[in-house]
């Protein structure tokens, strides 16, 4: 019989420690929403009619004052002290409002860079995210050759600029920053060949190009990858460069 009453005490006790947790939890995500509500970033107003945004791709994106100020109010997400990357920031919102479409999430990752990008240093950071640019964008051209094109790979062009903001945003910003300063000469050399490994298998099993014609191209192929061998001058660039085609390129 005590064993019993012990057990329903320890049962009870139980529940009350649930519905306390709860209560918490329930207190805490309201507390954040308030927060998150309170968030002022007026001070990313633009005072002019019309803003023009010219990327490193030499687009320009045209938005009236009112557009561009109410973009910035209903993407508080753009001006975190600690930012996620653009795509599980987009593929997060539930609400994208403006950026539904293909072409639309375009814009988004291109506000994405573009904000980041003043949080970063525009200047500061010029050479790395140029680099970062080219690196990503030879990759994708890589992935497109072996396609043989695709809507994916010309919205990807702009969605890099996002990806490249984030990759800075992870730059250390110092050499004593870095913690893996050993070699990296043997690693970047596995890699750039696991791609010509690539280049050589992709062409085997491709029968679209032939003779003549698929000499040419497999050289053209080749020389995208030794611009990105060139590209790769530290551990930093060789990680952003795998992690980037990784992700962003599966084919089975």
């Amino acid at each position: 019989m005590k064993q019993k009453l012990y057990i329903l005490i320890f049962a009870i006790g139980l529940l009350s420690c649930d519905k306390n947790l709860k209560k918490i939890d329930n207190t805490t995500g309201a507390e954040l929403y308030t927060q998150n509500q309170d968030i002022d970033n007026s001070k990313f107003y633009t005072q002019k009619d019309t803003i023009l945004i010219t990327t490193e791709l030499n687009d320009t994106l045209k938005f009236a004052k009112d557009e561009f100020n109410n973009i910035i109010n209903k993407h508080p997400e753009f001006f975190e002290d600690y930012p996620n990357d653009p795509d599980q920031l987009y593929f997060n919102d539930n609400d994208k409002g403006e950026f539904r479409s293909e072409f639309e999430q375009d814009i988004y990752y291109t506000l994405y860079a573009y904000f980041l990008k003043q949080k970063n240093g525009e200047k500061k950071y010029e050479k790395e995210r140029k680099k970062l640019i080219y690196i990503y964008l030879n990759i994708n051209s890589l992935f497109q050759h072996f396609q043989y094109g695709g809507t994916y790979f010309g919205h990807q062009q702009s969605r890099i600029l996002g990806y490249a903001e984030y990759s800075i945003y992870l730059l250390p910003k110092s050499k004593e920053d870095f913690q893996k300063t050993y070699d990296i000469s043997k690693q970047k050399d596995l890699y750039i060949k696991s791609l010509k490994q690539l280049v050589a298998d992709e062409s085997e099993i491709d029968f679209n190009t032939l003779g003549e014609a698929k000499i040419e191209r497999t050289t053209k192929l080749n020389k995208i990858v030794d611009e990105i061998d060139e590209l790769i001058t530290d551990i930093f660039y060789l990680r952003r460069a795998q992690n980037f085609q990784y992700t962003q390129y599966q084919y089975y």
